[in-house]
């Protein structure tokens, strides 16, 4: 029994073990279709291989494994696509890796979807292979779509504004292009030309091209190729000397990734290139994988001296296999028979597409591929819509024998000099700057940055458009000599753009060509003619141009350097109306009132200070009132002599005389201009009164005026051109009904000019319309633009401009007459509001302090708490209503020893005591000295004359004076 045991354990034993092995040995058949005679094929096929060893050494317990099918396409397309069928027809491959072009794969990936046979490409980056049109396509590799964002930020940085792309005519190369427009777009920038090259392009063809270039203003060029025709383009660019001081030159990744392996010649004739490569970080791994691979090439090639550089395809190849490698052991793929023929019956042709049968493990294993992710050789791998996902990219220069890293881009951060992350988060994100790379040797071992374009070395001269005018020619005047039909061309805007190219720091070589017909007349409109820019016939267009949004749609402008706007010009008529109300005029109502009230409160004011000591406002109340009033208004016509015995009186009263003083004044000049100056008014404001009246309105020919007419509202029959100024003038005065005009409607420059001569019978009136002014046609995106722009700033902000002005429309002494400045507006309360605050604040003061001053000196009187509020009131109004004894008292006191002192004074000097008089005022006058009476004894020297005399004239101080009032 033990030994039958035994016998039986060793038998399970061996079954298992013979049943592993199966199981480790169950091989997937997959495809290699490759171009073993290139480069990239041969290391491609090599790290293909690799990479089967390494994943199953590093998976040994995976129970499947992938069994190679290689074929060789020889870069041919047709045969790529024959050698894609065999291995489906016949083989019967799960999946396939390859093929290396984009052209190649086109082919290949439309028989995949009938097999429903997954490709995985590693080298095929052409964006015109898309998962969405082609789903059994899986694009192990970038795109080449995301290489045109850090091609644009590099344009932004440096400020090139245009670039010429030279492209191959294959799948590869004509796929980038449009992506590549819109990532220049949308910094500023754009492709002035293209230029497409056949990969079978002879030396001479190339060169023509090259020549082309040559003549045009461009000097930045991208060149997006495979190595074999860039290879003999940059040979050839650098025998003309297209590799010299202002060019710039960029190659895209596909051919940066293979600058390792080019010919040192092909390198030196490309010193001063920029590259944009794929990012690939340099790991252990990775560095442990390039030993090998040298080491596995060498075994491979043992002939071959020189080791070549293993490139970022051979990389990608190795990935590629590991995720298909991956896929196939996730989905569990067996080696299984493939179905039957969609259509047909069976042939023996084996590249017959009506035998192709359909795998059915195709679509599991491809779910199986797209939903991989690990750590390869390149970085991270997974997949998203069927390829590989925006990474970061190396920005590399060509010097010497090799190239230098100046920096880097990330959809993030955009450009930056490292990948540091203390550099990264000092950024505030996305920017493309030339500070965020570091310094560059260009072409010509120049250190400046190329500004992207050159004049024409061809002597091809600037071909500008001009206006033939026929009235205003002052702005563009275009004549011929009838002798030798010389053309010459002078204006206005003809001498702003001659200042300007004087600004520019270099030569610009061109010629005018007038925009006329046979006859010698305009062409067509002003739109018309700057079409002529946007068409190509015309380099620029120089003349009174309006900028306006419709033509900067197709075109380009400068800045202005004239005025903006549409206004009409109006007949102007005289006022006929009654002046008996004219005098109210140059006071507004707002200040005629708050004058008015201010009047009101300084007679209170007079009055309340005045009434307890000054006889003049005491009395009836009636005849208070009417002193108050007539002390404060007659200040305006004169000045008083009645004697104002309060201090706060005067000091009020002197600030409203200087407040009256500044107001008359002012009043008079104002009413003086308003009587003397002829009142003129436009005799149409309003641009609809126009439109409802059904008048008719003038405009100049040939103008964008008549489409804005159209657009407010006017009908076309009531549209009449108009030519010269003398046109203008004659349609003004007829009027509508009169076969003229009642308004016509132009662009201010030209208005001015008009009016310079007929500015007292026209004038300007109604809103003006916003334009842009005038200013030169360029193309769109032209190189020129940026200094042409700067140049005309720089004229018109200094006294140049003037000076041109000065030239042709004479000085600017003659003013258009306007109604504003026919009348004069009436003064405001804003030109006065501080004197009366002034005057307020100041008689409120005094107002507040005689209150105070009043209270303290007789609170006494008023029993506070004693009696109530109203009988309070009646009170303190009783006190306010008596007369102020005390300062009567202290006044006569003060006079008396006035007259006491001026006798002693007149006695000392022997003059007689009777001299000394005193005035209505209390100040002593000297009189006459009255002749004594014989009956007079002279025994009156003891002086009692004189106290009789005093006391009788002081005796009667308190009546009442009779007012003397100086005109």
């Amino acid at each position: 029994m033990k030994c039958n045991s035994s016998l039986l354990s060793v038998l399970v034993c061996l079954w298992l073990s013979v049943a592993g092995a199966k199981a480790q040995s169950t091989n997937v058949k997959v495809g290699v279709v490759l171009a073993m005679d290139s480069w990239v094929g041969r290391v491609g096929n090599m790290c293909i291989s690799m990479a089967v060893q390494d994943f199953y050494k590093e998976n040994p317990n995976y129970t499947t494994r992938l069994l190679l099918s290689t074929r060789d396409t020889g870069g041919d397309v047709v045969q790529a696509a024959s050698a894609a069928l065999d291995l489906m027809k016949n083989v019967e491959v799960q999946a396939i890796i390859g093929p290396l072009t984009s052209a190649e794969a086109k082919f290949s990936v439309d028989l995949a979807n009938i097999s429903q046979v997954p490709i995985l490409s590693f080298s095929a980056t052409s964006p015109s292979l898309s998962s969405t049109s082609t789903p059994y396509f899986v694009r192990a590799t970038l795109n080449d779509s995301v290489q045109a964002k850090p091609i644009a930020a590099l344009f932004k940085a440096y400020g090139w504004r245009q670039a010429v792309v030279i492209y191959e005519d294959t799948e590869f190369g004509e796929g980038f292009i449009p992506y590549l427009n819109d990532a220049l777009l949308e910094v500023g920038s754009r492709l002035q030309h293209r230029t497409v090259l056949p990969t079978s392009a002879s030396n001479e063809l190339i060169n023509e091209e090259l020549y082309k270039l040559m003549t045009m203003q461009t000097r930045v060029f991208i060149v997006h190729m495979s190595s074999p025709i860039a290879s003999r383009l940059f040979l050839l660019v650098q025998q003309l000397g297209m590799l010299s001081k202002d060019y710039a030159w960029i190659i895209t990744d596909g051919l940066s990734s293979l600058l390792e392996s080019m010919d040192p010649s092909i390198i030196a004739s490309m010193q001063g290139v920029l590259g944009v490569k794929s990012y690939i970080e340099k790991t252990k791994r990775l560095a442990n994988f390039t030993a090998r691979w040298k080491q596995y090439y060498k075994d491979e090639y043992p002939n071959e001296i020189e080791i070549p550089e293993l490139n970022v395809f051979g990389l990608r190849a190795y990935d590629a296999t590991w995720a298909l490698a991956l896929g196939v052991e996730k989905s569990g793929t067996r080696a299984v028979r493939f179905q039957q023929p969609i259509v047909g019956k069976a042939s023996t042709n084996s590249t017959d597409l009506s035998t192709l049968r359909i795998s059915p493990v195709g679509l599991k294993l491809l779910s199986a591929i797209l939903d991989t992710q690990f750590i390869g050789l390149t970085g991270d791998i997974h997949f998203i819509n069927g390829e590989l996902q925006d990474s970061t990219f190396q920005i590399i220069s060509i010097a010497g024998k090799g190239t230098r890293e100046i920096g880097f881009w990330s959809p993030k951060y955009g450009l930056s000099p490292d990948l540091n992350q203390e550099t990264l988060k000092k950024k505030s994100g996305y920017t493309a700057s030339v500070v965020d790379l570091r310094p560059v040797i260009w072409p010509g071992e120049s250190t400046a940055v190329p500004k992207g374009w050159v004049i024409p070395t061809n002597g091809v001269k600037m071909k500008i458009g001009v206006p033939v005018k026929y009235a205003f020619k002052e702005f563009v005047n275009v004549e011929r000599d009838p002798g030798d039909n010389r053309l010459s061309v002078t204006g206005f805007s003809i001498d702003v753009f001659g200042a300007v190219l004087d600004v520019l720091p270099y030569a610009l070589p061109y010629e005018f060509i007038p925009f006329e017909d046979g006859d010698g007349k305009m062409a067509g409109t002003y739109n018309d003619m700057v079409d002529q820019v946007f068409l190509g016939k015309y380099d620029a267009v120089v003349g009174d141009v309006t900028i306006i949004a419709n033509r900067s749609n197709y075109v380009d402008f400068t800045p202005p350097y004239t005025e903006s706007g549409v206004t009409m010009i109006v007949p102007m008529k005289k006022v006929q109306k009654s002046r008996a109300w004219v005098f109210l005029k140059p006071l507004t109502w707002e200040l005629l009132l708050t004058t008015t009230w201010f009047f009101f409160f300084q007679a209170f004011m007079v009055w309340f200070l005045e009434h307890r000591i000054n006889d003049d406002f005491r009395g009836p109340p009636m005849e208070q009132v009417g002193s108050a009033l007539y002390f404060s208004f007659s200040m305006l016509v004169f000045a008083h002599r009645d004697q104002i015995q309060n201090n706060l009186s005067r000091f009020v009263i002197i600030l409203w005389l200087f407040v009256v003083l500044i107001l008359s004044n002012n009043y008079t000049a104002n009413l003086a201009s308003i009587l003397t100056v002829e009142q003129l008014q436009p005799t149409i404001t309003d641009v609809q009164s126009l439109i409802k009246k059904h008048e008719y309105v003038g405009y100049q020919r040939n103008s964008f005026v008549k489409d804005l007419l159209l657009k407010w509202g006017f009908p076309e029959s009531k549209l009449r051109t108009c030519g010269t100024v003398d046109e203008y003038a004659n349609a003004l005065s007829m009027g509508s009904s009169g076969g003229g005009v009642a308004a016509i409607f132009d662009e201010i420059p030209k208005i001015k000019v008009f009016l310079s001569h007929y500015h007292d019978k026209f004038t300007m009136a109604g809103p003006i319309f916003r334009t842009g002014g005038y200013g030169f046609v360029l193309p769109k995106n032209s190189l020129l633009l940026s200094d042409l722009s700067t140049a005309v700033l720089n004229i018109t902000e200094g006294d140049k401009i003037e000076a041109i002005e000065r030239a042709w429309f004479g000085k600017k002494d003659r003013q258009p007459v306007s109604s504003s400045a026919a009348t004069s507006s009436g003064l405001s309360l804003d030109c006065f509001w501080g004197l009366f605050l002034i005057v307020g604040v100041a008689s409120i003061g005094a107002l507040i302090w005689f209150s105070i001053c009043f209270w303290n000196k007789n609170h006494s009187r008023f029993g506070v708490d004693e009696q109530g509020l109203c009988q309070q009131i009646k009170v303190i109004a009783t006190v306010f209503n008596e007369r102020d004894h005390s300062f009567h008292s202290s006044t006569q006191r003060k006079r008396e020893k006035e007259v006491e002192l001026n006798r002693d004074v007149a006695l000392a000097n022997g003059e007689s005591p009777l001299s000394i008089v005193v005035s209505r005022e209390g100040l002593p006058t000297e009189a006459t000295t009255p002749t004594r009476s014989s009956s007079a004894s002279e025994d009156d020297d003891d002086g009692s004359s004189i106290e009789s005399l005093s006391s009788s004239d002081y005796d009667d101080h308190d009546a009442p004076t009779q007012r003397r009032d100086t005109p």
